[in-house]
């Protein structure tokens, strides 16, 4: 089978060498989605407004592909404050509350850029939403 691996423009995915999401068959991962914009860091501070910021970046990879987030059967999230987890958990909830994928929150000591807070990684399969 062939990778298909799809980039979404991000200023770093030629540099570091990695593509926002690679499909395989019926399989699909997705690199790590932050609230970066354009190359800059949105909403320093605001874990919330970050998270919502890089489901977006998220949900765009998966479509993208053609998938959504019901075929979703897999997060893993970053976050550099577990104790505002529950900010985090509440945007996570937004967009998969329904398709409760299997997942769990890692707190980190820091992520690429200091102002990033929050980060996500997904795995699909095309048709787990049926």
């Amino acid at each position: 089978m062939t990778a298909q691996r799809i980039g979404s423009g991000g200023p770093w995915e030629e540099f570091v060498g990695y593509s926002r999401i690679v499909v395989v068959g019926d399989q699909a991962w997705v690199s790590g989605c932050t609230a970066t914009v354009d190359g800059v860091v949105v909403h320093p501070g605001d874990i919330g407004a970050q998270a919502r910021v890089a489901l977006g970046v998220l949900v765009d990879a998966l479509a993208s592909a053609g998938l959504t987030p019901a075929d979703v059967v897999r997060t893993r999230v970053y976050v550099t404050d577990t104790s505002r987890w529950e900010e985090v958990a509440r945007e996570h909830g937004e967009v998969f509350r329904d398709v409760r994928p299997a997942s769990a929150m890692i707190g980190v000591a820091s992520l690429l850029h200091p102002d990033m807070m929050v980060e996500f990684e997904a795995d699909a399969v095309r048709g787990a939403g049926s």
